[in-house]
């Protein structure tokens, strides 16, 4: 069904992107009512209102990952938007992190035990000299909720630490994060180490960070550029099924 809370409403109105808007608005189309509260409730960072109404939804027969889905990242994805953007700021993420993870302590369990595979393996970490996290952290909540295992290797990380990692767990992704405009070119540098040592076509590379561009990914050579979480999720999801559209075009 539409959008029905007023709350979700006037969030909505802070995603001025047109095609954003529309893709956002989609993850409520068929839900309930009740996956629209606990999203409204994860974004003002209600976590005892985000734990109530998770145990209430799996009581009321919702799945795991109906709850996860249409309740928990869709209501991430808004807290992505107003980060990018500025309308919010560290603190407010923290917060709506915290209420994620209360509504994930419930759901996480149940998904863990159905035995599902993951849809593929994602290393992420912030380039060396950088020691910003806050949006790579987002976009880590973001992919493991839709299916995949994050290895996150935290900041200031060596192209040789995410060669080793890629290498390790054979992930077929790496996304790098930076948000100083110094420590950018160290994302070149990591591509190319993996050049240097021939695992370039091993693993699919994307980048993000708020001074980045998609030029500036097409420049370093990698192979995608995330401006936020949710552009971060369906790159990877490309990557790992390459007839898959993105449903928001990346902005240059």
């Amino acid at each position: 069904m539409p959008v029905t809370n007023k709350d979700l409403e006037a969030e909505l109105g802070y995603v001025t992107n047109p095609a954003e808007q529309q893709h956002i608005r989609s993850l409520w189309d068929k839900s309930d009512p009740l996956m629209q509260d606990i999203s409204v409730s994860l974004i003002k960072g209600d976590n005892n209102r985000v734990d109530q109404l998770t145990k209430e939804a799996l009581e009321a027969g919702f799945s795991a990952n109906t709850i996860l889905d249409d309740g928990l990242i869709a209501g991430m994805a808004i807290v992505g938007v107003k980060f990018r953007d500025n309308l919010i700021f560290v603190p407010e993420v923290l917060v709506a992190a915290r209420a994620m993870k209360a509504g994930m302590a419930h759901v996480d369990p149940i998904l863990s035990a159905s035995g599902i595979e993951p849809v593929g393996t994602v290393i992420m970490g912030t380039v060396k000299g950088d020691l910003h996290d806050i949006g790579k952290n987002l976009c880590i909540m973001m992919l493991s909720g839709s299916g995949f295992t994050v290895i996150d290797l935290g900041v200031d990380t060596s192209p040789e630490e995410f060669i080793e990692a890629v290498e390790k767990n054979e992930a077929g992704i790496l996304g790098m994060s930076a948000l100083l405009t110094t420590t950018m070119p160290n994302m070149g540098r990591t591509i190319d180490a993996f050049e240097e040592v021939e695992m370039r076509e091993q693993v699919k590379i994307m980048v993000g960070g708020a001074p980045l561009s998609q030029e500036f990914a097409d420049d370093m050579g990698a192979d995608g550029y995330g401006k936020d979480a949710i552009s971060c999720v369906e790159l990877a999801k490309t990557f790992v099924s390459p007839d898959t559209e993105p449903s928001i075009s990346p902005v240059g």
